[in-house]
């Protein structure tokens, strides 16, 4: 099962309203990345806080500053002088004064400048009560609610694959695993994959062909085994001699539960070249390359086009 997106130790958006605003205090006019940086050294985020990714690839700090410089503006607390820079205003300015405590969501969606530029949804009357389109401190910003949302999906689809490949044939596994591997752009400009499991297989279920012509070729062992049934080290040195029997020096041994910690260890030190996949991996390189599954749904996220308005 895909592990759950871990909670992060950054501030969520709304944490980086003050740092942002006291970073601006020195009237200069900040280019867009270099205040990000100023802002996580202000605040003390350490290496690993700024090296925390989304799944989109996006840095989380750059995201959150983000959003919050978005809410800024819109409260007309700072200011674009041009594209990608930003500048404090005396509104700004007067906020930070007037909370020494810190500016937070709910300070900032009582302005009428901030309530201004909210869009009030159709079918709703602008009666100056919250919208739907506010947000309060105890949210993360609203991509990192999609990606979470998806995240959670996604494990559950996850577990349904790996409950469904256990009730399935061990000839269904094998295959699976193949168009797993074929979908990634393994199998030559055909595609090439073929399964040879069965009891004369000599341990290998499939051979897939690494390059477009077929000179390097990849072996693979399948394992359709329970969660509670690990796979250990005498099963990857079984699967070595098999590899060593067909002179392949490359081998992807997969299963639908885990490995021991003695048979990564033992694959690390091996001459031979032999990654293993279990269960969880396997699920998530499945959804990754859209085997077994389906396209509920997509969503558009758009921002505005600067280029556009220049």
């Amino acid at each position: 099962m895909t592990a759950p997106i871990p909670v992060s130790a950054i501030p969520i958006w709304s944490g980086f309203l003050t740092p942002v605003l006291e970073v601006l205090t020195d009237g200069q006019i900040w280019r867009k990345r270099d205040l990000h940086t100023a802002v996580e050294d202000h605040i003390g985020l350490t290496a690993e806080q700024r090296a925390e990714v989304l799944q989109s690839g996006q840095r989380r700090a750059d995201n959150r500053i983000g959003w919050a410089l978005s809410a800024l503006y819109r409260g007309k607390l700072v200011d674009r002088p041009a594209r990608a820079t930003f500048v404090i205003t005396d509104a700004g300015r007067a906020l930070l004064a007037a909370n020494p405590a810190g500016v937070t969501a709910k300070i900032l969606q009582a302005l009428p400048a901030y309530r201004a530029h909210t869009p009030v949804r159709a079918g709703t009357a602008n009666t100056g009560t919250a919208t739907d389109a506010d947000i309060t401190d105890e949210e993360v910003d609203p991509l990192e609610q999609i990606e979470g949302g998806v995240g959670r999906l996604h494990a559950e689809v996850a577990a349904d694959l790996l409950k469904r490949l256990r009730e399935q044939h061990s000839d269904f596994l094998e295959q699976s695993v193949l168009d797993v591997l074929v979908a990634m752009g393994y199998g030559g400009t055909e595609g090439r994959a073929t399964r040879i499991g069965g009891s004369g297989d000599g341990g290998v279920d499939g051979v897939i062909d690494q390059d477009p012509l077929g000179l390097e070729r990849i072996y693979v062992q399948a394992k359709r085994y329970a969660a509670d049934n690990t796979v250990g080290r005498p099963d990857i040195q079984g699967f070595v001699g098999a590899l060593h029997g067909v002179g392949a020096a490359r081998g992807i041994f997969i299963t639908t539960s885990t490995f021991t910690s003695g048979a990564r260890e033992y694959s690390r030190n091996l001459g031979t070249r032999v990654i293993l996949i279990d269960g969880a991996r396997l699920a998530e390189l499945m959804i990754r390359y859209g085997v077994a599954v389906q396209t509920r749904q997509t969503f558009t996220v758009v921002e505005v086009d600067e280029d556009y308005f220049e």
